[in-house]
């Protein structure tokens, strides 16, 4: 598991389907700074915890930055979910909080594994959203291909597991029915909801 936060350091995380919310109401509501890595370590798991519903979060592993810039476990879980505050380096933390599987499905994308090995799905939180990059319409993988756009999302949670639109019907571009395929017809194909995870009962 340190392996895949020091690798999410390193590479900044190619984690395309994150989005967050507005700039200054994020920093206003969750004191939210614009570089993660010099918060206070306290604030830093405030942040983390965001990413989820408190049921969830409240027993999860959390994760923060050190000095040096990279991910060390902060506070231990007992429900097999780990809450980091940080992902895509943006100027506003986009926080994340996924089971097990989750963690591995996202440890073999930046290990450019040709596919997730997971044998569960993976199930992750992003209750302040995230980002997604987009060239000519489409959304891709690769945030750094020339003329990508940056593209916000909602909060929302993800399910990492083999999704295609040819056996669901769901589109692959996110719109009216909020619920969408990432990534369709590669093997990091997954589904993405658009659905505060704060607000299900």
């Amino acid at each position: 598991m340190k392996r895949l936060f020091v690798l999410m350091t390193a590479s900044a995380l190619s984690l395309s389907f994150i989005t967050v919310m507005d700039s200054q109401a994020g920093e206003k509501e969750m004191g939210m700074k614009k570089d993660i890595k010099t918060m206070h370590r306290d604030d830093q798991i405030k942040v983390a915890r965001s990413a989820a519903p408190e049921a969830i979060s409240r027993d999860a592993a959390i994760m923060v930055f050190g000095p040096d810039g990279k991910l060390s476990e902060a506070e231990k879980g007992t429900n097999g979910f780990t809450c980091i505050p940080d992902i895509d380096g943006q100027e506003v933390p986009d926080p994340f909080c996924g089971n097990a599987a989750a963690m591995q499905w996202v440890n073999d994308l930046v290990d450019g594994k040709e596919k997730p090995s997971n044998t569960e799905p993976g199930v992750a939180y992003m209750m302040q959203g995230g980002w997604h990059w987009e060239k000519d319409g489409k959304i891709i993988m690769d945030k750094n291909e020339p003329g990508a756009n940056r593209v916000k999302e909602p909060p929302h949670w993800m399910v990492f597991w083999p999704f295609s639109s040819a056996s669901t019907n769901l589109p692959v571009q996110p719109g009216g029915f909020d619920t969408y395929i990432m990534w369709d017809s590669t093997p990091y194909a997954h589904l993405m909801i658009h659905q505060d995870p704060g607000a299900i009962k």
